[in-house]
């Protein structure tokens, strides 16, 4: 009953903020999906527009998920250790602290730099990633246009995105879901508010329509970094130090190698690095197993980018009312997503808290327990789904076409909590134990499944409608996530739980990563 209480404690304010995040989407796809008409711009085009405009943004930014998933892993396991061995580190950061320990802030620092650095780069290259973006997808010239406008404005909230993604993995790896929770709630509320009264020119603001949704996101994604920053220093003495090494030489070379530079910046942090090394040897957090662990989790982004994008270019293919339907289905699934994700940001910290003190009964207890509060979740998305389908479709849009073509897919919706649940629970479980290896071979085969489903559905149904097209995409991303949960429920014993049985050298081998 105790670690279910420790479970809830951090799962409802990840919950409480992951509500938020589908209906930031929701509006902005409300808000330009009541604009339609305006200029001659049907409701479909710009829903479509602000789909594709998002996932060119989750093209780059799922990139860069490690920042938050190899950050919450590491520090809840760094975590772990200080609980259970405190002598000779700083003081664990116990219920009510106010200061983290060196080890813990070199974590951030690290994730911080590369988070800034990267962004950077995706500022400079911005052109070149929209010209090469729309060489792979193929849409209408209204929605090319939009989406373009909505990505030149976007990109400058850059910084910001990435920072947060190393920042909420920080705060989860430290058993704190308060803080992430409030800069989630504090970004996506603003969004909201931002993206409506900028969208259609409410409380003095300009009416600046499809563009002040992209506007809207800038504004509230800064303000969720400033806070964040605030939070960590306040909370946690977090002191960011700039590397001085590195900006000695990007002003002496500003045409220096971004590669260089970024395995510069993460390599010379052998000062802050002294904490982590003394933190039970671990060497976790060595150039060489840091890059290992990130390099897998990146592997894992690119399976989800090709599924996720995939769902997005190969539904544009069939016109705007298909991907119009793709997008706002997509958006009701993520829901459930958000709602789940709280409970495996719940797994994450506690099975990397349990695997850094080496209990295996500790990390068998998360597993069962947050199952078992994950399936009411579930029972409950089932019943909204399978009462409120046709009403948040006409939620999303007040275009009727789009609405009465909607209700024929609204069954797909039932699938999502019973084939989705162990897929999200599993993820938690499995960054907690910074078990990159199987993360990575899991996304990379459910990407083979969603493809393999499309084109063998192609071969049979051909000449493929676009009613039966968006069926058959449903059916593809399914299968995606069957192949996840299948996949990460066969290797829990042997990724997870095995290596807390055996001995742990002190030549540094974190017992939770599994070796490439």
């Amino acid at each position: 009953m105790k670690l279910k209480r420790e479970i809830l404690r951090l799962a409802l304010p990840s919950i409480l903020a992951g509500i938020t995040v589908p209906l930031v989407g929701m509006v902005d796809i409300a808000v330009v999906g009541h604009l339609g008409g305006t200029g001659g711009v049907s409701g479909a085009a710009l829903i479509g527009g602000i789909s594709i405009g998002t996932m060119l943004f989750d093209l780059l930014y799922w990139n860069f998920a490690f920042l938050r998933a190899g950050t919450g892993g590491l520090t809840a396991q760094a975590y772990g250790r200080q609980m259970a061995d405190p002598v000779g580190h700083d003081a664990p950061v116990m219920p009510g602290s106010d200061r983290a320990s060196a080890a813990l802030n070199a974590i951030l620092a690290r994730a911080l730099r590369i988070a800034l650095l990267s962004a950077l780069v995706l500022i400079l290259l911005q052109w070149v990633v929209v010209k090469a973006a729309f060489l792979m997808v193929h849409c209408s010239p209204e929605v090319q246009a939009l989406a373009t406008r909505y990505f030149y404005i976007r990109i400058w909230a850059a910084p910001a995105t990435l920072s947060l993604f190393a920042f909420k993995g920080w705060f989860i790896g430290l058993q704190d879901s308060v803080r992430p929770m409030t800069a989630d709630l504090l970004v996506n509320g603003l969004n909201i508010v931002l993206s409506v009264a900028l969208g259609f020119g409410l409380a003095g603001l300009p009416a600046m329509g499809f563009s002040g949704v992209a506007l809207g996101t800038v504004l509230a994604q800064w303000s969720g970094f400033a806070y964040s920053l605030v939070a960590a220093r306040r909370r946690y003495g977090f002191a960011p130090q700039l590397n001085p090494l590195t900006l000695k030489r990007l002003r002496k070379n500003s045409k220096q190698n971004f590669l260089t530079v970024f395995k510069e910046t993460a390599d010379n942090q052998r000062v802050s690095q002294q904490g982590i090394e003394a933190d039970g040897g671990s060497g976790q957090a060595e150039g060489g197993s840091f890059f290992t662990l990130n390099r897998d989790l990146f592997l894992r982004s690119v399976g989800m980018i090709a599924v996720y994008i995939g769902f997005t270019v190969l539904s544009a293919r069939y016109g705007d009312l298909v991907l119009a339907l793709s997008t706002i289905l997509m958006k009701l699934l993520m829901v459930f997503s958000y709602f789940t994700d709280g409970f495996a940001y719940a797994g994450e910290a506690l099975t990397g808290r349990f695997i850094g003190e080496g209990s295996e009964e500790g990390v068998k207890s998360t597993v069962r327990d947050t199952y078992l509060l994950t399936l009411g979740v579930m029972l409950l998305f089932m019943l909204a789904y399978g009462l409120g389908g046709t009403p948040l479709l006409r939620l999303m849009t007040s275009d009727q076409s789009v609405v009465e073509a909607g209700k024929a897919y609204l069954p797909w919706l039932l699938l999502m909590p019973l084939i989705g649940c162990p897929a999200f629970v599993w993820d938690g479980i499995f960054i907690g134990a910074t078990a990159s290896k199987d993360l990575r071979n899991s996304t990379l085969l459910c990407a083979v499944g969603f493809f393999a489903t499309w084109f063998a559905g192609l071969a049979i149904l051909n000449p493929l409608q676009p009613a039966k097209a968006l069926h058959l995409l449903m059916g593809a991303y399914f299968m995606h996530l069957a192949v996840r949960s299948a996949y990460l429920t066969l290797r829990y014993k042997g990724a997870v739980l095995s290596p807390l049985s055996r001995p742990t050298p002190s030549s540094g081998q974190n017992p939770g990563q599994n070796q490439p």
